[in-house]
């Protein structure tokens, strides 16, 4: 049953790639926004704004890699949509293949793209003047919280993807996720900000995945914040997995 599930997998995950390879304007709308923030805030706001860091740029990338993967599960939402209207689930509940393995390769389709955004995003920020001692183990824990946080968002993502009834609807739940790091420490430090909105800033998942991040970034030693920030990513992994599964079965019941 495993090996059907891995096979299946692999083939629909390399028809979506296809798709991918085939429409890159998919990628570079993704990296378009995220690049755009952070040539406006280093270049524009930047000499205004204290962070105590001594680039702008090292303190913004990581709230800027959030935005990245905000911005590009939209897509995993759109591609699964077209899917539900075109009439290709049908067609693959026909087939004798692993039922799940249409979800899954959705999901790491999305991972793959995403990916990429990320390091066509890194390699912007290093021509901007990013600098980084990290180790090889602190970049690996950097990827290792991306792609938990990637895979969290997309698995939200499918559900609107399944449950939409326009384009438009489908796309449009990743707009608050996209500035949901305008309120956390991504742009500037939350004790810049007052009371009630700080208090907000300070306990929703992006600050503590910005802080760890950064962080690992810098060589700082690790703290709180890199468990805070797994415990959100596998939280909310978990319980949007269990909430899509949920609607998929329901949706080809």
């Amino acid at each position: 049953m495993t090996t059907h599930f891995l096979g299946d997998t692999k083939v629909l995950l390399g028809r979506s790639l296809r798709h991918i390879g085939r429409s890159p304007d998919t990628i570079i709308t993704t990296v378009v926004m995220p690049i755009a923030f952070m040539l406006l805030f280093v270049y524009v706001f930047g000499g205004a704004i204290q962070t105590g860091s001594d680039r702008y740029v090292n303190y913004l990338l990581p709230g800027i890699l959030i935005i990245t993967i905000a911005s590009g599960i939209s897509y995993t939402a759109y591609r699964l949509f077209l899917d539900t209207k075109g009439g290709i689930f049908e067609r693959f509940q026909s087939m004798p293949i692993a039922r799940s393995s249409v979800l899954w390769a959705h999901v790491l389709t999305s991972l793959v793209a995403n990916l990429i955004s990320l390091v066509v995003v890194v390699l912007v920020a290093l021509l901007m003047g990013f600098r980084s001692g990290a180790g090889a183990l602190a970049w690996l824990a950097v990827a290792a919280i991306l792609i938990l946080f990637t895979l969290a968002l997309t698995w939200i993502a499918v559900i609107p993807g399944l449950t939409a009834k326009s384009v438009d609807g489908a796309s449009a739940f990743s707009y608050p996720l996209i500035f949901l790091p305008f309120i956390s420490s991504a742009f500037v430090p939350t004790d810049t900000m007052p009371g009630p909105l700080r208090a907000f800033a300070e306990h929703q998942p992006v600050t503590s995945i910005v802080n760890a991040i950064r962080d690992l970034f810098s060589r700082q030693p690790v703290s709180t914040d890199l468990w805070v920030a797994l415990a959100w990513c596998v939280g909310i992994l978990v319980v949007a997995y269990t909430f899509a599964t949920i609607t998929y079965r329901r949706r080809i019941a």
